[in-house]
C-alpha cells in the first residue's frame, strides 16, 4: 500500500505543476507523465486486487451503518 500511497502523492503534486505549467510544451509534457501515474495507480489497485478508482470504493451511509451494526 505504501507503493499505492506514493504513487498517488506523486500525481497529485504532478497535477498541480501541470496546473501552473507556463508554456504549452511544459503543458503538453506533464499531461504525458499524468497520464503515465495514473495507468501505473490503475496497475497498482489492480494488483492489489483494489477497486480501480477510489469512487468505485465509496459506500454509501446506508451501506456503512448496516456495515457497522452487522
Amino acid at each position: 500500500m505504501n507503493h499505492l500511497h506514493a504513487l498517488e502523492l506523486r500525481l497529485s503534486h504532478e497535477r498541480e505543476r501541470l496546473a501552473q505549467a507556463k508554456t504549452a510544451r511544459e503543458r503538453e509534457l506533464r499531461a504525458v507523465w499524468v497520464a503515465q501515474i495514473e495507468r501505473e495507480i490503475a496497475g497498482e489497485r489492480k494488483f492489489l486486487g483494489l477497486p480501480e478508482s477510489e469512487a468505485d470504493a465509496t459506500v454509501s451511509d446506508d451501506e456503512l451503518l448496516a456495515q457497522l451494526l452487522a
